[in-house]
């Protein structure tokens, strides 16, 4: 990846690929490697991920996105909110190349990065976005949103159900706690429209445990014409003109009842 006029030397090499990781990646495996240095390098200057990451760069990070990509059908569009260092935008893009990809991050100097990442892989399928997801509603949509170590499971879906299309699949990575977000939050996600909720397991013999994604369908409720709001309006008027009635009706009798008599 080219460098700012300041920037320091390279922080670190990236390990080596472990034996097998071909077997993902395929014939795009050299931009895998490439992308690993990348991260081993300005990815730690930039702050996108911690220098003790470097030494397992490949199983927390490259494979642990690309196992994911199982997820998306072929040429599939997807959003990646929050993406940080790429991750699992970038990743998917490299061993998915028929995927298009959008890349959304609210930070400035991570986009730059991101774009400058893009540019170096030559990753014609990929856009990096600057600004919050909310930013993007009207502007940006996709039949698949992912994101990655972004936030708790229904504050992302509050984010990210807007980007999604009608029948849309929000695909969330999540860790351990996967099955027990879900059931804790599954009342507001069906409010938010997230129905069919799955924890889907993604194994490779690369990885000592499989990685766990939320996958969400969103369902909206048919959204009411016009006229069918009218009618509603109608039938709620007429409704509350009767319950007045017969109100009035339930006084008048109690009044003629033995024992209510005028004062006068």
């Amino acid at each position: 990846m080219k460098h700012d006029a300041g920037d320091a030397a390279p922080i670190a090499s990236a390990p080596a690929a472990p034996e097998g990781a071909a077997g993902l990646f395929g014939d795009r495996m050299p931009l895998a490697e490439q992308f690993a240095a990348i991260l081993a390098d300005t990815g730690v200057s930039h702050g996108l991920i911690g220098p003790r990451e470097v030494p397992r760069l490949w199983e927390r990070h490259l494979l642990n996105c690309a196992v994911i990509a199982d997820a998306f059908p072929r040429e599939a569009r997807l959003i990646d909110v929050g993406s940080g260092a790429g991750l699992p935008g970038v990743v998917l893009a490299i061993v998915r190349p028929d995927l298009e990809v959008h890349l959304v991050e609210p930070m400035l100097r991570r986009t730059q990065w991101l774009e400058g990442v893009v540019a170096d892989l030559g990753l014609a399928s990929v856009t990096a976005h600057r600004g919050r997801a909310e930013e993007f509603v009207g502007v940006l949509a996709a039949p698949y949103v992912t994101a990655r170590a972004v936030a708790r499971l229904d504050k992302l879906a509050r984010w990210c159900v807007p980007l999604l299309e009608p029948q849309g699949v929000l695909v969330a990575m999540k860790g351990r706690s996967a099955a027990t977000e879900l059931e804790e939050d599954r009342k507001g996600l069906q409010r938010l429209g997230l129905t069919d909720a799955v924890v889907t397991e993604h194994t490779s013999a690369l990885l000592e445990e499989p990685v766990l994604t939320v996958d969400l369908r969103f369902a909206p409720k048919p959204a009411r014409t016009k006229a069918a709001r009218r009618e509603g309006a109608r039938s709620s008027k007429q409704a509350r003109s009767v319950r007045k009635a017969r109100s009035s009706r339930s006084l008048i009798g109690r009044a003629g009842q033995p024992g209510c008599t005028r004062q006068g």
